[in-house]
């Protein structure tokens, strides 16, 4: 059981730099054998702590992200692993992230993303940028539609989990928030772009299923797809209260994704992949609306 922890406004800081630290590995900002910024740096730029970003760097280590070396600082040994199927390999000069096909799909002028997650904190973390891009006119959307699947908030999650049984109710009530945070900063984020007139349409739909999700699921454009199963680990993580407790944990950010790419050949590995999970989410929320 970890101690009492103070400093930064207890967890909410720790999360915040943690995450957008997840966001960077997972985007291409910082790329395998890449360093990471000082410490110093990095409490400058996200205005916390020194004590905040050793724990920060603590917990990327413990996830595989990175290693630091005395003398040589912190250098980055793991990214997003995104597979790519037949028809994507024979586009070797493509980079594709999570990151990447959200902005691809953004670029079209019509955007529309299915998404099956246990959270929308990735998601909301790409969608911010491609709002940006919008407001600086780089890119020029007519209408973005985005429909989410989430778990139901009645269902007991076997994830996270305490490992001593008497937080686990505080693990679902951390789950609770970092969902409805996210989910909301997108919600909020999008009607933005419609308010400031930079979006024409805009619709997003969010669905509570009373499914346990073990994948995480993205459907681009009705064309793409990013599937991969989450993997269950044992780290530490920091309540809301600022304490530090052991528990099994999924980790989004770090899924191994595969990509499928829709061809013109309705029998090719590509096609019947994203026609398949394309007909799986529809499905889920159709019986979602009845």
């Amino acid at each position: 059981m970890g101690g009492d922890w103070t400093g930064d406004r207890g967890g909410r800081e720790f999360e915040r730099v943690l995450n957008a630290l997840r966001t960077r590995l997972t985007d291409g900002t910082y790329e395998v054998g890449n360093r990471l910024p000082p410490q110093r740096e990095l409490a400058q730029e996200f205005d916390v702590s020194r004590d905040t970003v050793q724990r920060v760097l603590r917990a990327l280590h413990d996830e595989g992200w990175i290693e630091s070396r005395q003398g040589s600082g912190t250098r980055v040994i793991m990214t997003q692993r995104i597979q790519t199927s037949t028809a994507e390999a024979a586009h070797p000069g493509r980079a594709v992230t999570l990151g990447s096909l959200i902005g691809e799909a953004f670029e079209r002028s019509e955007v529309t993303l299915d998404v099956y997650t246990l959270t929308s904190e990735s998601l909301d973390a790409h969608v911010r940028v491609q709002a940006e891009r919008i407001r600086a006119r780089e890119i020029a959307p007519q209408r973005i539609a985005l429909r989410m699947l989430l778990p139901s908030e009645e269902l007991e999650l076997p994830y996270p989990r305490a490992k001593d049984p008497a937080y686990n109710e505080p693990m679902r009530q951390r789950l609770l928030g970092i969902t409805r945070l996210h989910t909301a900063s997108l919600r909020s984020v999008l009607r933005q772009l419609l308010t400031e007139d930079l979006v024409p349409a805009v619709d997003i739909e969010i669905r509570h299923a009373p499914l346990t999700p073990t994948f995480k699921l993205y459907l681009f454009n009705r064309v793409e797809v990013l599937h991969g199963p989450y993997e269950v680990i044992e780290r530490p993580i920091i309540l809301d209260s600022g304490e530090e407790i052991e528990a099994l944990d999924v980790l989004g950010f770090g899924a191994t994704l595969t990509h499928y790419v829709k061809d013109s050949d309705p029998n090719s590995q590509g096609s019947v992949s994203v026609d398949s999970m394309q007909s799986w989410f529809n499905s889920v929320w159709n019986l979602l609306a009845e």
